[in-house]
């Protein structure tokens, strides 16, 4: 079941594709960089995109936010 924080970012994915992801995943993440390529050559496959990576996704760490020194 996603969290409260996964809706939101599906939320927004819908209205603005690359913000979504970016939430998630930051600025220079390959995935943000994926949905901004595929919002640019289509609005539909950006949604479409940008809906997956958060759910498929949505239980791996985000980046170094979680790394432990």
């Amino acid at each position: 079941m996603a969290s409260g924080c996964t809706f939101l970012e599906i939320l927004i994915a819908i209205l603005l594709p690359p913000l979504g992801v970016f939430l998630h995943y930051g600025l220079c993440s390959k995935e943000f960089l994926i949905c901004v390529l595929l919002t640019i050559l289509g609005y539909i496959p950006g949604i479409i995109y940008a809906v997956y990576v958060l759910v498929s996704r949505s239980d791996e760490p985000q980046g170094d936010y979680y790394a432990v020194a």
